[in-house]
This record gives structure tokens, sequence and C-alpha cells, in this order.
């Protein structure tokens, strides 16, 4: 680790966003915590603090456009990055349609878990990568089977989505290069989705697109733009956090082979393990957010106008909130975590992600054999944001039956 004197808010952030700490950024977010709510030199002000960023999640003087808040806003933009009334009214639509096809999904998800894993069964020694055999097929085949997106076209929007992800990281001053591939892979992605519109268009399905193109409220339906952004979402979101959810939950198991030991003998524990997981090593580290007003916060004054960075996982391991909080306790008490965020942009696919990462993290514990990683740490992905592992190679004596 870098040399930690009197690092400046600046410095540290940079740490953070340093690809060689991305294995173990957390002493920096330690230090950060340190001032809770501070300036750096760009003038983002940096919340690292438990409390302060669930009163700031809360606060309806924050605005979801980190950039600005105060210019009109373009339609081209999902509900993440949308306030009231625009994204509550993009949010219902999304979670009347959404909510009731993942409830009762839990015995096809535990199938799609087992057909995975079955590819690689073997009677004797053998490895599987956790992210690309398991993490990664997982979810996107469910969004893919809600959405109605051939399965077959995953490949499409699978590395559209990872260019689209690394323009999530908070750059502040992005090459030309990075603005141009982020804005071809969102129009690639546009493009395929306008296409796949038009076939549902043409021949509407019982899947979650040709819901949200037929169904409404008081002003009609949602509208093309808002469709096609709301989809890159739904897409992106719907298995990018997940990956990094079950991948960052096997890595924890298998430092602890105690509490892997447990979740073979007791599938119950893998409710609160998840929480653990999400309050320990969360699949998003970080959000934007800017201030619409002054707001006084931790002894001091974000100005109004001001972008904040909100540091998620630093606010998961502070010890105001959590006692022995760099410690995995998968069955910890009191776990209000912000793992998912908080607020009225709580993450609306939260019941899904939690099922996908319960049922995966217990069916790896039951039908591995004496798991351990090839290495430790495993290679990361680039992305600060939605940190994880690219890759997660773990040898096992045996791969059982489903």
């Amino acid at each position: 680790m870098t040399t930690t004197a009197r690092l400046s808010p600046t410095d540290l952030f940079a740490q953070v966003m340093r690809y060689e700490n991305r294995p173990d950024p957390y002493p920096y977010y330690a230090l950060m915590r340190e001032r809770p709510v501070v300036r750096m030199d760009n003038g983002t002000w940096l919340v690292s603090g438990y409390h302060e960023i669930a009163q700031l999640l809360h606060d309806p003087r924050i605005s979801a456009d980190r950039l600005n808040p105060q210019a009109p806003k373009p339609p081209q933009r999902s509900l993440l990055v949308q306030d009231p009334p625009r994204h509550d009214r993009l949010r219902r639509l999304v979670t009347q349609e959404f909510v009731p096809r993942i409830t009762g999904m839990r015995d096809h998800i535990a199938e799609l878990v087992d057909q995975l894993l079955d590819a690689h069964t073997s009677s004797g020694p053998g490895q599987l990568d956790v992210v690309a055999d398991l993490a990664y097929p997982l979810p996107v085949t469910v969004i893919c089977e809600l959405l109605g997106v051939p399965r077959e076209d995953e490949p499409v929007f699978g590395s559209l989505s990872r260019r689209l992800t690394l323009a999530l990281d908070p750059v502040d001053s992005p090459t030309e290069e990075q603005i141009r591939d982020a804005q071809q892979a969102r129009d690639q992605l546009l493009e395929y989705l306008e296409a796949l519109i038009q076939r549902r268009r043409a021949e509407p399905g019982d899947d979650l697109l040709s819901a949200l193109m037929s169904s409404g409220d008081d002003e009609g339906p949602m509208g093309p733009v808002d469709l096609r952004v709301t989809l890159v979402l739904l897409l992106i979101a719907g298995h990018e956090t997940t990956v990094n959810l079950i991948a960052n939950g096997t890595l924890a198991l298998l430092r602890d082979p105690g509490v892997l030991a447990r979740l073979r003998t007791d599938p119950d524990l893998a409710t609160p393990l998840v929480e653990e997981v999400l309050r320990y090593d969360p699949p998003v580290q970080m959000s934007g957010r800017s201030a619409l007003a002054d707001i006084d916060i931790a002894g001091t004054t974000i100005p109004k106008g001001s972008r904040i960075r909100i540091m998620l996982a630093a606010g998961n391991r502070d010890h105001r909130r959590f006692p022995d909080p760099d410690r995995f306790v998968p069955d910890r008490r009191d776990n209000t975590h912000l793992g998912f965020g908080g607020g009225i942009h709580y993450c609306v696919g939260a019941t899904l992600a939690r099922a996908e990462a319960q049922l995966a993290l217990t069916a790896l514990a039951r039908r591995l054999e004496a798991p351990r990683l090839v290495a430790d740490p495993p290679p990361y992905r680039e992305n600060a944001t939605l940190r994880g592992p690219e890759h997660l190679p773990v040898a096992f004596d045996r791969l059982t039956n489903g």
C-alpha cells in the first residue's frame, strides 16, 4: 500500500481509482472516513461515512444528475439519473411489470445454476472460472428470458455492456477516444434494441419488453425514447452488478473455509450471507449525485450545484454503524447496508439479484468438493465503480451431480 501519511482527499480518491489497488481499496476507504464529508481539489465532494451517505440518499435536495442538475434534462436518460417526477413515473411503469415476473422464479433460477455447473461435472479434479462459467451467464440468461431477448444475441450486447460500464467510472477528463467509444457502444446497443422493439411490435409476446410497450398509466404507455433507455438500463444493470455479487461472494467463501462448510450444511445461511457480501464487498462501490441546494452535513456545507461522489463501499465498513466492520460475518444482525443504494433510487432489481446470488453460492458450496482459489487475489476488472474479478478460477477435487 502506498504511504498514507496525510494523503489529501484527492490523493485518497486517486488511490481508489488506481488499478493496482483494485483487489483491496478498503484501507483507503478507511482513511477517507476520518473526514466523512470532504471536498476534493476539483470541487467534487467525497462522502464516505455511513450515516452521512444514508442522509444524502434520502434527501430531496440531492439530484441523481451527477454533472449538471440545473440544466434541462435530455430525454435519452434512464431513470437511474432522472429526478422526480419523471423518475417516479418511469420507475413505477418498470416496477409494475418487472416485479410480478420475478416472483416465483427461484426454482427456475436454481435449474439454470445446476445446468451451468453440470457442464463441468467431474468425478475427479477439475477447474472452472466462476465468472465466465456461472456468475456471468446466469444473470444474462435470466434477463434475456425476462425481456424476450434471444439468448443467441447475448454476445451483441455483452461486449457493448462492458464498454458502456467503463464510462460509469468517475473520470473528470475522459479522452476523446473514451468518449467516442462509449457513444459508439451506446448507439450500437440502441440500434439493436430498436430492431428488437420493431419485432415485438409486429409480434408481441408475454415478455417484459412487450408488456412495457403496451401497458401504461394515465399518461399512456412508456414513450419510445424512454423504452429504449430503460431497456439499456435493465440489460446492463440486470447482469453486470449480479456478476460481481456472485463473484465477490464466492471469493469471500473460499477465503473462509469455515463459512463455506456452514453454508454446505445449512443452505438457509445463504440469505443473511448474501446481505453480508453486499455490505462487506459490494458490487457497486460508489455513485454520483449533485446538490440542488446548500446542504449542511457533518459540520460542513455542500454548496448548491456541487458534484458529490457517494462512496457506498466505504460507508458499508463504517465502524460507527457496524461492529468489527472489516470482518466477514455471514449471519450479521442489523445489517442495513448500502449495497443496493437507498432512497428513491434503491436498486429496482434487488430482489432478483439476491435470489440469483443466494442460489448460485449455495450450489457452489453444495456441489464443489475441496474448492480452492487458483489465484488470490484474482485478476480484477478495470472498472472501479462496478468492482469485481475479471476471472475467478477455482480448482476442486470433484464436482458432484446436481
